[in-house]
Parts: structure tokens; sequence; C-alpha cells
């Protein structure tokens, strides 16, 4: 095909797979291809993409980038084949026709280049020939060892017997069968639909073990759940297990009988055992390989789909704003680490207390939380969710009816903190600190905020996945940068307050463009607007197009530069507001009066009116109304607590409240304020039937459960979502 044909085919084929127009995902193609970011394209590029949200956007870069390298891969092919003198106009057709990497490389298998093979020792003595007529079967009489006694001696001179040219020309026959493009993709079908994955212990495996149930284990592989097929793997990994695939081979033999075998022929049986042959050592070997490799790949991007969404989830967790917080650290031996933040997540405290063994110092450690709470006027304890968390809650708990004012504790999750006070980014925001008290800082801003502190943590230490580390690493890494920086730019970034790491995630930004903003920020102070970005060193009009809507500077020059309003719209807004005999001013001011005014506003007469696209004045008329709106003001805020359970003092049926931590294939794991996480599983979520666990909850969601269980000798606690009162559910 043509660059012109090939680039229509890619058009018209992601259109038709998205569901969307064929100009929308032109423009989309044009402006990814111009380096606009996803989330900038998502956001103030809707009337050239006709609304394309995020989502198909990554959808659609993803697909394009597929597609682009199937045509590479493609033309590649074809020239090899072409160079070769071997293409046909059908293979050219069947070349074309070929919409996966799949199907390519099978149609190039005869043509590859290959090691030194049986096959190709027998064509280099001259049994081709041979090979031909024995799979062409048109010889209905005479002997197949007189025939082959032809072909002796060899090119190179070797005498050959009668016996070891037909098994010569069978290797060949074997080859050409094994290399069947047709053959392999109606095995492939077949594996599809009728294979079954079968799982023996390499030992003796307790029924309890993490791989019990497969000591003995079969499922059709089209049933196969993701989650079943990671843990299969890891246990092949771990030598714990022997896997196969099964399909009925009788079925598959006759696909290749039925194309192979021509009546009764004197090559007849010659055929049928290099058929069998090409099955047993080749195809069925071949096709087990592919899908294991296709399950595999299939569960690995459903496991970093299910991070990616609870990742999204966690990020996005309700900041608790303008609260004083002590982050405790917990541990034994070697005392729990505090520090104290105030509401921008300045440090005012840090040190350490010992109320666990083996100093068990409780009534000092107390005593301290009291004093710093009454110093610092704390509104709220952080707790790491880690080592001797609950008995540091038992601490928190004991002093609350002691504290001068009211105070609430809350364990956090201390996923990464560890990782975070250890690192780079760590050691420049908080260079005076030891490694173990910058823990307690972590812990501290993270219900402060949760997004600007998590986003400085590598995702994958977060714990929120699925076997996260059984899967590919750059694809998780691709997969929750998206991730990341969605939210990031979902939610906004103060340019005056924001760290290195979080604006490196606004678009446009990375991390060489962050340091600078940062760094004139050190010698200026503050920026008063927007266009103050542009004297930043590095950031010329493009990178300022990209960021600048995502960027907020609060009580600056130009109150715009708090919303969602673009600067390129800024001339729009202002108009917009004149209409409504409104100044600009009143939006900080009287910020209801401009919500009442916007209400009133048709946003497709403005559109018209003012010669503007409507999508752009909806979302204008949207900043407008609630300049400086945060996302996450509309997700459950943290559960705050005054007292503490314990797993011995839970009873089933008892009802409350809890934080989903961690959503999996099966169910949830839902944290109650004891020192065990309770697991929903997906059969107590709903009275409905649901296909996955995220159609009821999402990691944060604070959920109502009741009590179906508590194994005190393996520490599970069973939960339920179903058939709760009325008043409570």
């Amino acid at each position: 095909m043509s660059d012109s044909s090939t680039r229509n085919h890619i058009l018209h084929r992601l259109a038709e797979e998205l569901e969307h127009d064929t100009k929308g995902v032109q423009r989309a193609i044009s402006l990814l291809d111009e380096g606009n970011t996803v989330p900038f394209i998502a956001r103030y590029r809707k009337e050239a993409t006709g609304e394309m949200d995020e989502k198909k956007l990554r959808q659609l870069g993803e697909r394009l980038r597929y597609l682009r390298d199937l045509e590479e891969r493609r033309e590649q092919i074809r020239k090899v084949i072409e160079e070769a003198g071997a293409l046909t106009e059908e293979l050219a057709s069947a070349l074309d026709a070929a919409d996966s990497f799949q199907v390519l490389e099978d149609l190039y298998l005869p043509y590859r280049p290959k090691r030194r093979t049986r096959a190709s020792m027998a064509r280099e003595k001259g049994l081709e020939p041979l090979a031909e007529q024995m799979l062409a079967q048109r010889d209905s009489c005479g002997d197949p060892a007189e025939i082959a006694a032809a072909f002796s001696p060899a090119p190179d001179g070797e005498e050959l017997d009668p016996s070891d040219a037909l098994s010569g020309a069978a290797d060949i026959v074997i080859e050409w069968i094994a290399e069947d493009s047709d053959i392999r993709g109606k095995l492939r079908k077949m594996m599809e639909n009728s294979g079954v994955l079968h799982t023996e212990a390499t030992g003796e495996e307790d029924h309890d073990s993490p791989y019990g149930m497969y000591a003995d284990f079969s499922q059709p592989i089209r049933r196969i759940p993701p989650h079943r097929t990671l843990a299969i793997d890891r246990g092949e990994r771990e030598e714990k297990l022997r896997v196969r695939i099964r399909v009925p081979e009788d079925e598959a033999l006759r696909l290749i009988e039925r194309r192979y075998l021509r009546g009764d022929s004197i090559w007849r049986d010659h055929v049928e055992d290099a058929g069998q042959r090409a099955l047993r050592d080749r195809l069925l070997p071949a096709m087990e390989r592919g899908w294991r490799r296709s399950l595999t790949e299939d569960a690995h991007e459903h496991a970093v789909q299910v991070f990616g969404r609870n990742l999204r989830q966690l990020l996005l967790q309700a900041p608790l704003r303008d609260r004083t917080v002590v982050g405790i650290d917990p541990a034994f031996r070697t005392g729990c680490k505090v520090a104290v933040v105030d509401p921008t997540g300045a440090v005012l405290h840090t040190g350490a207390i010992y109320p666990h063994p083996p100093q068990k110092k409780w009534r000092d450690a107390g005593e301290t939380l009291l004093r710093l709470i009454e110093e610092f006027s704390v509104d709220v304890i952080a707790i790491g969710n880690g080592t001797a968390s609950r008995e540091t809650e038992s601490l928190a708990a004991e002093i609350m009816d002691d504290c001068p004012h009211p105070v609430h504790y809350a364990v956090i999750d201390e996923a990464g903190a560890s990782v975070y006070s250890a690192s780079e980014t760590a050691a420049a925001e908080l260079p005076d600190l030891d490694v173990s008290l910058r823990g307690a800082v972590s812990i501290a801003r993270r219900i402060q905020d949760p997004l600007a502190e998590l986003v400085k943590i590598d995702p994958r230490s977060l714990g929120v996945g699925l076997y996260q580390h059984d899967v590919s690493a750059a694809r998780l890494r691709d997969a929750l940068d998206q991730v990341v920086e969605s939210c990031v730019n979902s939610v906004g970034v103060d340019v005056n307050t924001a760290s290195i790491p979080l604006l490196a995630r606004v678009s446009g930004l990375g991390p060489s463009a962050a340091e600078k903003v940062v760094s004139r920020r050190g010698e200026i102070g503050t920026f008063d607007s927007r266009n103050e970005l542009l004297s930043v060193p590095g950031i010329g009009p493009k990178t300022f197009q990209q960021s600048a809507g995502f960027l907020r500077v609060r009580g600056g020059e130009q109150p715009l530069d708090d919303t969602w309003v673009h600067p390129e719209s800024y001339d729009a807004a202002h108009e917009i507001l004149d209409r409504a005999d409104l100044e600009i001013q009143i939006l900080t001011e009287a910020p209801e009066r401009v919500r009442r005014a916007a209400a009133e506003m048709d946003p497709a007469e403005l559109a018209e009116e003012m010669d503007r696209g409507e999508p752009t004045i909806r979302d204008i008329l949207a900043a407008l109304a609630r300049p400086g709106r945060d996302p996450r003001e509309d997700m459950p805020a943290p559960i705050l607590r005054t007292d503490i359970l314990t797993m011995q003092g839970l009873q089933p049926g008892q009802v409350m409240l809890g934080t989903v931590r961690n959503v999996v294939d099966f169910g949830a794991f839902v944290d109650i304020g004891v020192e065990r996480d309770g697991l929903v599983h997906i059969s107590e979520m709903s009275d409905r039937y649901l296909d996955s666990p995220h159609e009821a909850v999402a990691v944060a969601d604070v959920v109502t459960v009741r009590v179906q269980d508590v194994d005190h000798v393996r520490k599970r606690i069973s939960l339920s979502m179903r058939n709760l009162p009325s008043e409570q559910a």
C-alpha cells in the first residue's frame, strides 16, 4: 500500500475501533504527532477531537503506535520475501489482510532465515523435489524406495540410502506442514476454544499452601481469570508446579489430514506420519508456548489496569486541609519517630518516643504527645500502618480524653514511606533530617494532601496492585506514570507551593523544567501570574501552552490564573463576564454571584454569538462558577477516630465503617480499625452479580461492612456489604 493508503487504512480502523468520527480521530492524531500532551488535548482541544476524553485519547495513542509498528513490520516482511523472489499475488494479498503481528509472523515463517535444521540439510542433499512429489501424492502405484533411489548420489557426492532419502524428504514435508499459516491459525483457534490448562505439583503441596489448589488442577484456557494465570506462572517459576495446555489431538490431526491427505497414493502413509510428527514435535509445542505467552501478557495487562485503577483512587483521596498534623512512624525496638507539620506541610518538630518494648516508656510517650498537641495546636495524629501500628494506635486513643482541645487520629497506609525516606527527593526536601525521621514527615503530609506526597514515590511501592512484582517492570512503570500524570493534571498544581516531583508531572513540563520553575521561584519569592512562567529559562511558548492551564497562581494579579480557564481563552472569559455585567475581581470577592450568572447562561447561544466552540464555552462557564475547584473535594474524607478496636473484640454481625485499602479480582481489603484488613469477597459486595469488584468499590472509599467471621488462628476477617440494616447501608 502507498503511504497515503496506509494512513487512511489506519485512520478508518481507529475510527471504527474507537466508535468516533473520522475527522475527530484525524485531528487527534495530528495533535499527538505535533507533540501535544494527552491532558492538554483532552481539556483544551475538545472542538478539534470531537470531545475525545483522556481515556479514549490514550487508547488512540496506544493503538496508533501498534498499527504503525504493524505496518512497518508488514513492509519489512514484504521486502524480504520480494527480494527472495517468492512474493506471489496470493501471498501479497494475505500480507495486506493480516491484522495482527501473529498472522504476519505466521505468513513470514517459511521465509524467515533459519539455523541449520534437518529440513535444510535435506534440501542441501537435493531432496526438495522428492518432498514435493511426496506431498503432491499423485502416484497411485510404484515403490517409494525405488523413486527415492533416483536421488542418490546427493549434489555433494554423498551416497544416499533410499530410506535416508525418504526420511530427509519427510523432514522437509514436516517443516512445510509446521509452517503452514492456515494450519497454525486454525490450531490456535482450536486451542482457544478447546484447550485445557492443567497443573500438577512437582512435590507434596499442602492444601493451605499458596499453590495447594493447583496440585492437580484443570481449567479451559478461555475461562482462566488473570489472577490465576499470574499465580500459576509464579508457581512454575518457583518450580512448585508443572504446567501444560492440552487439546484434543485427534481433532487437531484431522485438521492436518483434511488439508494434506489426497486419495489413495503410495505416499499417503509418509504424509500422514509427517503430519503426526509436525503436530507432536512442532505445532503443539509452538501453540502451547504462544498461548502461555498470550495468557501471561493478558494477565499482566489486566494486573497493570487493576494497579492503575487502584492507584488513581489512592492519589485522588480527599485532602485534609488546614490541619496541623503529628505524623508517627511506629516501631518497637528503635522507637516511634514523630514529626509535627503545619497546614502547609512545613516541619515544626521531630523526635522519637519509646512506648513499646524493650523501653516501655508508655507514660512518657503519652505526655510527649500531649505536650506537642498543646504546643503546636495539633488537630490530627496520623499513624503509619506498619509494625507496632495498633499498639501505637492504643496510645493515641488513650490520650484523647486528656487533649487540651478536640483531636482525632487516623491510621495511614505507609507503603513506600521508607522508599521515600531514602530517596534523593527526600534528601533535597529534608536535608537536615535523619532518614528515620523523614518517614514520619511523609506520613503526616499524606493525610494533608495525598497526591502531593505520594507523587514523590515510585508508584510500584504503594502496594495497591495485583501481583505487581510479577508483571513487566517497563509496562507497569509506563502505565502508572500515565495514571500519575492524569491525576496531577485533573487536580491542578499550585505553582508557588508544589514540589519538583509534583511539577514534573504537569502537562508539558517534566523534571528539568520543574527544577527550573522551583529555582526561579526561589529567586523571585512567588509567581504573581501564569505569564511570569515565560521568564523561566527553557519555558517557551509551546511548553507554556501545554502547562499553563494546569498551573494555579492563588491570590495573584489575575484571578483567572486560579481557574481552569487557559490563558488563550482569557478574552472569552472576560467577554462572558462583561455580558453578565461582572468585574473580574468578583471571582474572588463574591464567587456566588458568578455562579448564579453562569448558571443562567446558555452555552450554545454564547458559543454561536461569540463564534467559539461550545465545549470551550461550557468549560469556561464551569471554571468561572467554581474557581479554584479541587475535584478531590467530591471524594470521601479519611475516617478519623478517637477510640480503638481490636480483633479480639470483633463479633460476627457487627456493622462498622471501613476504608478500602486495595481492590483485586476476587474482592476488596477493608481497614476497619483493627490490626488486620478484612476481606469483602466479590460475592459479598452486592445482591446483584458483579463481573468485577471495581463495579462496587474503589480504593479509599469509605464503606459500611458487617463482620461475618473472625479467624483468630489464621488472623483473617471476613466482611460483607450485603443485607445491611437500611439505616446503615
